[in-house]
C-alpha cells in the first residue's frame, strides 16, 4: 500500500516544526517533503525521478521567490498539477488573498501561528486541521 504524502511549501522554519509536530498525531505513515518556497516545490513537483504527487499541499501564501498565490496560479495551469488537493496557511487576514486562493482551486485554508500557548484551540488551527482534515483525506487516499 502507498503512503500518503504531503508536500509542505514553508518558509518559516519554526512554523516548519509546528507542522510536523501536529502531523506526529496523525495515527497512519505518511510521507512529507519539504519545500522552502514556491519556485523549490515546483522543481520537486517536476522532477521526473522524484515522481512525487502528493496527496495534499500545505502552502504558506506569503514567501520569498514566489509566494503562495503565484505557485497556484503556476500548477493551476499545469495539465499534470492542477488537480492537487492545495491548503493554504496563511497570517493575512487580507480578504483579497483568501478570495484569490479561492479562485484559483484551493481546498481550504489555515490561519497562522499554527498553534497556541493557551488551551483553547481555533478550528482553523494546524491541529484540528490534522485531526478532521487531513487525516480523513490521507486515509480516505491509502484505502
Amino acid at each position: 500500500m502507498k503512503k500518503p504524502t504531503i508536500l509542505l511549501i514553508e518558509d518559516d522554519e519554526l512554523d516548519i516544526i509546528s507542522v510536523e509536530r501536529s502531523l506526529k498525531k496523525i495515527e497512519s505513515e505518511y510521507m512529507l517533503y519539504t519545500a522552502y518556497n514556491g519556485i523549490e516545490a515546483l522543481r520537486i513537483l517536476r522532477d521526473e525521478s522524484i515522481g512525487l504527487v502528493p496527496d495534499v499541499i500545505l502552502l504558506d501564501i506569503n514567501m520569498p521567490r514566489m509566494n503562495g498565490i503565484e505557485f497556484l496560479q503556476v500548477i493551476r495551469e499545469d495539465e499534470k498539477l492542477k488537480d492537487l488537493k492545495v491548503f493554504i496557511m496563511t497570517t493575512s487576514s487580507e480578504g483579497r488573498d483568501r478570495a484569490e486562493a479561492e479562485e484559483l482551486g484551493i481546498s481550504g485554508y489555515i490561519i497562522k501561528p499554527l498553534n497556541y500557548t493557551e488551551n483553547t484551540k481555533r478550528l482553523d488551527s494546524m491541529d484540528a486541521f490534522v485531526q478532521f482534515h487531513l487525516r480523513k483525506i490521507l486515509l480516505d487516499e491509502s484505502i
